[in-house]
């Protein structure tokens, strides 16, 4: 399963491999780089994965980019 991302401006993709979920860095030419700095608790259902990435990446919030929005 993946969920893309738009968060505050910056595309991201959450993976779920086994049981745990991996968040990733998209770029606009489709190459991915895993975020190894935030852990998401593998309990967290993934309509919740928004409001987590919001509180873990709040202070990017500027006049154009306000929230986090779910692509897919």
């Amino acid at each position: 399963m993946v969920i893309k991302f738009n968060v505050f401006g910056k595309l991201m993709s959450v993976h779920r491999i086994e049981q745990q979920w991996q968040l990733f860095n998209d770029s606009d030419t489709g190459i991915s780089s895993r975020v190894y700095d935030v852990v998401i608790p593998p309990e967290l259902t993934p309509d919740e994965l928004a409001g987590y990435l919001d509180d873990i990446y709040h202070e990017y919030a500027n006049d154009k980019s306000t929230e986090v929005i779910q692509l897919t």
